[in-house]
């Protein structure tokens, strides 16, 4: 086979990258005297990074995530010494792929939203994990909705798809019964399959705010902590603090 139909072969194959850099490689081994294993890993490996690149591209789209929530923009020094402590674990993504719970804790302005949707953009790019992030308020009018069009089951299982899902904001709003109720739904479902990632201005105690059934709120905690990931965020209001600073300036 002559060097000028490979790229055909290699398209019809769906190695489009490969068929794409073929001739630059072709030329640049020529001229930096590659032998042909070299350049048939360079090929190879230029054709496996466009992939990951386009399924990290693909994975942050469906994710949602915030786009100026990141890493960079987390203080180290301002995390709680447990999370702190906890993130590089975290970092690993073992935890999802166990199907563990992860649970942030703390007042409003604490960090907890920043530094969840900050690990969950590491966890796409990194590990190219499936992971949707949402208000609790957005999740559960989704929920309702097709609960309404007969639709409920259908979209768990669209969800399922889904190793994580990262909820923000649970209990930040009141939400009548039967909201709570399709998310208990939810939750349900996930337990001991898939991850749930939540923030949350209130403590277990005060989920009762939340799920409006003693009951209720007995079983979702119960399902929550079983494998789970506890942190609680405190110290000093980040907003408080850009806004003191801010006074001074």
């Amino acid at each position: 086979m002559s060097a000028t139909s490979l790229p055909i072969l290699m398209r019809s194959l769906g190695l489009t990258t490969m068929a794409r850099e073929h001739d630059a490689a072709l030329a640049r081994a020529e001229t930096e005297d590659w032998g042909y294993p070299h350049l048939l890993r360079h090929l190879i490996e230029t054709e496996a990074n466009e992939r990951l690149r386009r399924r990290v591209e693909r994975l942050l789209k469906a994710s949602h995530l915030p786009a100026n929530k990141t890493m960079a923009s987390v203080e180290p020094a301002r995390l709680p010494d447990k999370v702190r402590r906890q993130l590089p674990t975290l970092l690993t993504g073992e935890f999802i792929r166990r199907g563990d719970n992860l649970l942030c804790f703390g007042l409003p302005g604490r960090g907890k939203t920043l530094f969840l949707a900050a690990l969950c953009r590491e966890l796409v790019q990194q590990h190219q994990l499936p992971i949707l992030y949402t208000t609790a308020h957005r999740l559960v009018t989704e929920l309702l909705i097709a609960k309404r069009d007969l639709k409920l089951e259908r979209l768990i299982a669209k969800l399922d798809r889904f190793d994580a899902i990262a909820i923000d904001d649970l209990g930040y709003t009141q939400q009548s019964r039967e909201e709570m109720e399709v998310l208990f739904t939810l939750l349900a479902e996930r337990y001991e399959k898939k991850s749930v990632l939540i923030t949350s201005n209130l403590v277990f105690s005060q989920w009762d705010q939340i799920f409006k059934d003693p009951m209720m709120t007995m079983a979702a905690v119960d399902r929550l902590v079983h494998h789970a990931v506890i942190l609680e965020f405190n110290g000093d209001s980040y907003r408080a603090s850009a806004a003191k600073a801010k006074s001074k300036s």
